[in-house]
This record gives C-alpha cells, structure tokens and sequence, in this order.
C-alpha cells in the first residue's frame, strides 16, 4: 500500500512590516487524503495487493509458528543449539518475548489494519471496489480466527484506531466469532468475490466466495456450532468447483502444479528470470534437507543446490503413524516421507563422520527442487507458492462436523474420499479415525497444532516434548540425547492453551490482559 506523504511549503515574504492574512492562506501542495486516494479502482486494488503481501511476508514466521509446536516435526539442524529460537517453539520453553510469536501477531494485526483502511474508505461505487471490500473483509475474518483460537482474547479493532483509542483491551470472545461471522457472511452474500470458471480453471489467485465459505464453517467448527459448520462446508463441495487431485499424490504440492483443482487458496508467486530475487525466501533454506551432511548433496535425487539447513524435521510419531494406518510401503506415506535407506537407494548417504539432528526420516512432500529456485538467485529465490487451504481439509473438517451435528453418512462419505485417494479401504467416520487422517494427509500444513488444543489433546500428546531429541550417524543409527531442560520446564503445560501476548503488547498496552500462566 502506499504511504501517503504530505509535502507543506510555505513561502513567507517578509517586504514590508504590514503582512495581511490572505497572504498565508496557501493551497497545501502534494497533499492527498485517504478519500481521495481511495476514489479509484487502482488504489483500492493496490490497497488489497497490499493485504496479499503482508501474508506472504508473515509465512517464515507462521509456518513455523503452527508446525514446529505440533508432534510432527522435530526443530532439527545440524546438533543441539544450531537454532535457539525453533527449539524454544518445539520444546515448550519459550516466552512471551519469542520473536515468531511477535512477528505472527504484529502480521495478523498489520492484515487487519490494511483491511480497516480498505473499508474505511473505499466506498462501492463500482465492481472492482466491492470486490476490494469484499476481499478485504475475508483477510480480516481470517486473521481473527487465527488470533481467537490461538491467542483467546485479542483486541477487537474494527476500524482505524486515533492515538486516544491506541490502548485497547481484551477482545471478548463471543464478540470476537461474531465478527468474524458478520465479515464472512457479507463478503459471501455481496457476490462480488470471485469464482473459479470450472473445476481444472488454474488462473484465478484470488480469494474466492468458495474460500470464504470454507473459512466460514472453520469458525462455526470451532466454535461448536457443528449444524452451521456442516452447512456452509456443503456449499463449497456442493459448488463442484473443487475436487481431490488424482495424479500422484506429492504432486499436490509441486512448483509445476500451482492452483490445481484442490487449492482453496494459494499465495501466488510470479516467476520471472529478470527479477528473481522478488522472491528471496529463506523458509525453503530452513526447510530443506541437511545438505552439507552429505557426500554428495541432493542435487542427483533433487536436482536442488547445494544449501539446505534442516529445521523442521519428521519425527517418527508421525512416521508410525504412517506405518500402521497404510503399511510400510503405504501408497500415501511414501510420497509424503523417505527413510535414509530409501533415499540411500536413490543414491545419496551421509558423509561419514558427520551427524545431524533427525529421526532417520525427510520430508519428501515439501521437499525442494530446482526448478523453484531459480540458479540466477545463487539459492535465495523461491518460486514456489505457498498453500494456504485445499479441498483435502474441507472434506476432513466437513466430516467433523457432520460426525458431530448427527449426520453420519455424510461424515462417512467425506472421510472415505480422502481414503479411497490414499488407497485406503473404507470405514465409519469417529472422532478417532478423522482426527487419525487428518494428521496424516495433512502433516505439515499448519492445522495440526490448532486441532490439537481444540481437542483437547495437546496436554497428553505434547507433554515430553522437549526432553530427547534424535541425533543420526552417518551410518543411520538414531540416539536420543537429553535437551538439558529442567523437569517440569518442558512440555506441553496447561498455560500452553494460548499464547502470550507479546511482551512488547503489554509494555505498550497497559490494558491487555495477559494469558494465564504468562
């Protein structure tokens, strides 16, 4: 968005001892208010723009944030203590000062400002502009939900703010939902989002009124309003605009598969060998295997460069989980994970000698290949998109909340779509078998830390978290050394049912409320 600057001159001509008043009644040059810049489509459209970046900006921080403090990953890197802050996160050990929480919560809040400013002052005189509100109001929802479930009772600011309104206190919750609701219902009923042409239409990045919908039924779902949930899941599946992509499974996720008939919503990165590093990006560093662990890099099995440092590794509570829903050789864990001696049969070992942080297991998933990073960039570009939702979590959630509104054929058929995809045979929808399959086909997707504190199940799952960690030879032997953390400092703790407010929040804000326990 751009920041509006304003430009004073004043010229005072002191000639004469007698001055008159009209002399300083000077037309202000450069000066341009928000109505007025907001009186065209293009600035209300780079306004929105500006809403798409801010999210991209945030994604090292979120991504982070939601999968380093699940059960599925491991901080990793190359021994104990190569990245502090990850292994704060994935411990249970950090504090209100942490910088990923910071940074995730000034993004939520910096979406909700350019939203404000959007619906502010664009006013609907034509399409483009209640598109731009429309889609401003879906951001905003959506970084709500996000700071309802995880931080419980952020301020509500739905406009503005004047410095006297700068000390604001505590959202309450049943306001907070409310308005998220009221934000997704009115972009959904305006009919100005857009929609997807047909069901393999990949030219539409935008928000569209079926991911509003979906965002719709994950706050009624987590909030219990199980009926409303299952009702507005219905709209999307029924929209026949989505479906579960049938090519092999990791292709879901590959740089040559953006916007495939599953994506609800991807962050789009343009491609573009004059202007590589407009997309410099370290989360795919920070992701990709351990490179200098091995004798020779990934770049024969990958076709990647030489850099990867490791973080965010698969444990192997994951890996199990795997093995005894769909075998050793399941058709689905095998394009989600890869043994060392699996990719020691592609032709890549460790150099001996070395080790590095790991449960013997790599993210073949999410893994990075070359034709994403662009060699012009020297390893610093990332072209690929980030996904945000896809069709696969809207049939899981939507067979939640048919399971829990009664409607259990419905919860049935949703389930078993995404197992008859993974080559699984059929069963009855429970709790148990949706949230075992959620975890599966959705592992590193940002959703299993929220499902885990929704359900109740954080506490058991995540209570040693932070006591061992894997350590792997290059000979693929796995020990499990102690972190040092004190007894009873580690783990998953009741106060872990929300994050703090950032430490800076409350030094600015004397009226938040600190989170118990914090």
């Amino acid at each position: 968005m751009k920041k509006l600057i304003n430009y004073i001159i004043i010229a005072l001509l002191l000639s004469t001892v007698v001055s008159c008043e009209d002399q300083l009644d000077i037309e202000q040059k450069g000066a341009v208010s928000f109505e007025e810049f907001y009186n065209s489509d293009e600035s209300a459209k780079e306004a929105v723009t500006s809403i798409y970046l801010e999210l991209r900006l945030m994604q090292y921080n979120y991504k982070f944030l939601k999968n380093i403090c699940s059960d599925d990953m491991w901080a990793g890197g190359a021994d104990r203590g190569d990245n502090p802050d990850l292994e704060k996160m994935n411990e249970y050990t950090f504090s209100a000062e942490h910088s990923f929480l910071s940074g995730c919560f000034q993004s939520y809040y910096s979406i909700i400002y350019d939203a404000n400013i959007v619906l502010t002052y664009t006013k609907p005189e034509s399409d483009i502009k209640k598109q731009m509100i429309a889609e401003a109001k879906v951001f905003r929802a959506w970084a709500y939900i996000d700071l309802i479930s995880m931080w419980g009772t952020p301020p509500l600011v739905d406009h503005p703010l004047q410095p006297s309104e700068y000390q604001m206190s505590n959202g309450d919750p049943v306001e907070l939902w409310a308005f998220v609701e009221s934000n997704l219902n009115e972009a959904i009923e305006s009919g100005s989002l857009t929609e997807k042409s047909n069901v393999d239409d990949k030219s539409n990045y935008r928000v569209t009124k079926q991911f509003a919908q979906a965002l719709l039924g994950k706050a009624y779902l987590f909030q219990g309003k199980y009926a409303e949930s299952s009702s507005a899941f219905e709209k999307v599946i029924g929209s026949g605009l989505y479906a579960l992509y049938q090519g092999d499974y990791d292709k879901i996720f590959s740089f040559d598969n953006k916007n495939n008939c599953e994506s609800l919503f991807e962050l789009n990165r343009v491609s573009d060998e004059n202007s590589v590093m407009n997309n410099f990006d370290f989360y795919h560093l920070m992701i990709g295997w351990r490179t200098d662990r091995f004798t020779e890099t990934p770049v024969t099995l990958l076709g990647m460069a030489s850099l990867g440092w490791g973080f965010c590794v698969p444990q192997k509570g994951l890996y199990n989980a795997f093995v005894q829903e769909e075998g050793a050789d399941g058709y689905r864990l095998n394009f989600t994970l890869k043994t060392y001696q699996q990719i020691q049969d592609m032709g890549v070992s460790m150099d001996g000698g070395t080790s590095m942080i790991s449960d013997g297991l790599f993210n073949w998933k999410n893994r990075v290949t070359s034709e994403e990073v662009p060699a012009t960039s020297g390893g610093f570009a990332w072209d690929a998109n980030f996904r945000i939702m896809r069709y696969a979590e809207v049939l899981l959630l939507a067979a939640e909340a048919n399971l829990q509104s009664g409607n259990q054929s419905k919860a049935d058929e949703y389930l078993n779509m995404i197992r008859t995809r993974a080559h699984l045979t059929s069963e009855t929808a429970t709790m148990d078998n949706i949230k075992k399959e959620k975890r599966l086909e959705l592992c590193f997707e940002d959703v299993r830390y929220q499902d885990l504190i929704r359900w109740g199940d954080a506490p058991t799952v995540l209570a040693n978290q932070g006591e061992t960690y894997p350590n792997m030879s290059a000979n693929g032997v796995v020990t499990y050394k102690s972190t040092g953390n004190t007894a009873g400092k580690y783990g998953f703790q009741d106060r872990n049912n929300l994050f703090p407010f950032p430490s800076t929040e409350i030094q600015l804000n004397s009226n938040i409320v600190q989170n118990p326990g914090w």
